[in-house]
């Protein structure tokens, strides 16, 4: 099984099963993740700061790589309801932009 780490998110180490995008895995643990556009990769809200990992992570979809092209996504993120994990870990941080009101981070 995989292994996602949230970094500035308490308590937020959460196994990934296969075939399952990192906003459902994240949402399945009981965390509260920002996703504007309803997990359709019609935004970039639910966007994940990877700082380790990142090779790990499925391919980037059209969606990420367009966005990438319109400067709305940097190279070390990735979206939450596009990307998967099949194996291995990923560390990541929520950006301070996306950062849900009423969630501890730290």
């Amino acid at each position: 099984m995989a292994l996602l780490t949230i970094e500035n998110l308490p308590g937020a180490a959460v196994e990934v099963l296969a075939g399952t995008t990192l906003l459902a895995a994240i949402q399945a643990a009981g965390h509260d993740w920002m996703h504007a556009c309803g997990a359709k990769g019609r935004c970039t809200t639910c966007r994940l700061q990877v700082s380790s990992g990142l090779e790990n992570l499925s391919p980037p979809s059209d969606t990420e790589l367009r966005y990438r092209a319109a400067g709305r996504l940097l190279a070390n993120e990735r979206l939450t309801c596009q990307a998967r994990l099949p194996a291995g870990a990923v560390t990541g941080r929520v950006p301070e932009a996306t950062k849900l009101p009423h969630v501890q981070y730290g």
